[in-house]
């Protein structure tokens, strides 16, 4: 890793640049140790979950290092909200290339480093390494009360099915970056940053007493949702329910972009979730208090597939899959 022309070392990036990220927690043993240990809560189970992010795969060549730390940060902590968790620690594996220069290092750390800040999260330990392309993945720690894990195949029949925030955005901002679709700088703008800063939704831990069954938006919302429904279950939805946000309206109304499409794109990391409609007002209550908008989309129903205003929909994007 160059700094001014001379090579960063493992050892230097570590302790002048990564300890800062441990807070001087105990658990990490201010990075002295071969590992790190994980504080034991009573009457909570511990939620781990992995992402890993890879250069021209999950983000372009040239984006910007806060863009990088932001999505790694998002991705495993919309996981760890959609099983009902809330985020304690995480683990980070850096494989960098040469050209990585302080300045570049400097700024990933300083978005970590407010994103922990954010989210009350520290880094327990990982590992550096080197590589031709930028590869970072991630172990992330968290908590929820025993016994109740939100967990996906729960849903029953007749349940309200929710959604939190708006979808489409973050795919827009894709479709921008890659020229397939073009709108006005005020349009841009908004969307760009939709794809290069999506926020996770953190409402999982306050949902999990009314909730069984949910999953993070990261492959599409039809996708996901029917990762959520037993080979039994349907999904029975209005179209109208659908929130998209008013610049993603905008662009349906002025056909500058198929409504269908969004619901096949990822990357928006809001949370589905069923509960059973003795809760509606329950779940409208914590939205309201929290300041987060959800909308019911519609219920389960008995019927395999996913039907929006009466119609199934009989195709749509599986969920991406690496090829090996």
């Amino acid at each position: 890793m160059l700094k001014n022309n001379i090579y960063l070392s493992e050892i230097d990036l570590i302790y002048k640049y990564l300890i800062k990220l441990n807070f001087k927690k105990k658990e990490t043993f201010n990075f002295q140790n071969d590992g790190a240990f994980l504080n034991k809560k009573k009457d909570k189970d511990i939620v781990v979950t992995n992402d890993t992010i890879v250069e021209s795969i999950d983000f372009f060549k040239n984006d910007d290092p806060e863009s990088i730390a932001h999505k790694i940060i998002t991705y495993n902590l919309s996981d760890l909200s959609s099983m009902g968790a809330f985020p304690y620690s995480y683990t980070l594996s850096l494989s960098l290339p040469k050209g990585i220069n302080i300045k570049w290092i400097k700024r990933f750390i300083k978005k970590l480093f407010y994103l922990q800040k954010k989210y009350k999260i520290f880094l327990l330990g990982g590992d550096v390494s080197q590589s031709n392309q930028i590869h970072i993945s991630a172990n992330f720690f968290g908590y929820v009360k025993k016994d109740i894990i939100i967990q996906r195949k729960q849903a029953k029949i007749n349940d309200s099915i929710w959604i939190t925030g708006n979808i489409g955005d973050s795919y827009i901002g894709l479709l921008i970056k890659k020229k397939k679709l073009r709108v006005n700088n005020k349009f841009k703008k908004y969307f760009i940053n939709k794809y290069l800063y999506p926020n996770p939704c953190m409402i999982g831990s306050k949902i999990i007493g009314y909730s069984k069954c949910g999953i993070d938006i990261s492959d599409g919302f039809l996708s996901d949702l029917s990762k959520l429904l037993n080979k039994s279950l349907g999904a029975d939805l209005l179209y109208s329910k659908i929130p998209f946000s008013k610049n993603t309206n905008n662009l349906i109304n002025n056909k500058l972009i198929d409504p269908f499409s969004l619901l096949n794109g990822g990357d928006d990391y809001e949370l589905i979730f069923t509960s059973p409609k003795i809760n509606d007002d329950k779940i409208l209550n914590i939205a309201k208090k929290n300041n987060y908008k959800i909308t019911k989309l519609g219920s389960i129903i008995d019927s395999e597939g996913i039907f929006i205003d009466g119609k199934k929909i009989t195709s749509f994007k599986q969920s991406y899959e690496y090829l090996f």
